[in-house]
């Protein structure tokens, strides 16, 4: 079983940034494909990063590509997701999802994760 906490969220202007954490636990995070989604209000699920256990190759969205980052701390065990630029159309709950190797996952679909945390929710304001 992996369990998976967010944190990191908050409200910030337009153009500023927000460090997000993805700490798990029940796995090593080098041994999870890792991919962070958001969801606003009304609005499904949208793909934002994913990356892969082991060589942590990563796959962004189009929308997010050039502003965010993802990286991993090993020792930390957890993800990080570093959003700079950020645009008030980025505000949603933005959540964690895992899915243990050694499946090689960079993918975008919300369904191919097994796990999933609570979320933290981003407000950008204009």
């Amino acid at each position: 079983q992996v369990q998976l906490v967010e944190s990191g969220g908050g409200l910030v202007q337009a153009g500023g940034s927000l460090r997000l954490s993805c700490a798990a636990s029940g796995r090593t995070i080098a041994s999870l494909n890792i991919g962070w989604f958001r969801q606003a209000p009304g609005m499904e699920r949208e793909f934002v990063v994913a990356a892969s256990w082991g060589d942590f190759r990563t796959n962004y969205a189009d929308s997010v590509k050039g502003r965010f980052t993802v990286w991993r701390d090993i020792d930390k065990n957890a993800v990080f997701l570093r959003m700079n630029s950020l645009k008030p159309e980025d505000t949603a709950r933005y959540y964690c999802a895992a899915k243990p190797g050694p499946v090689y996952l960079t993918d975008s679909s919300f369904s191919a994760y097994d796990y999933w945390g609570q979320g933290t929710q981003v407000t950008v304001s204009s």
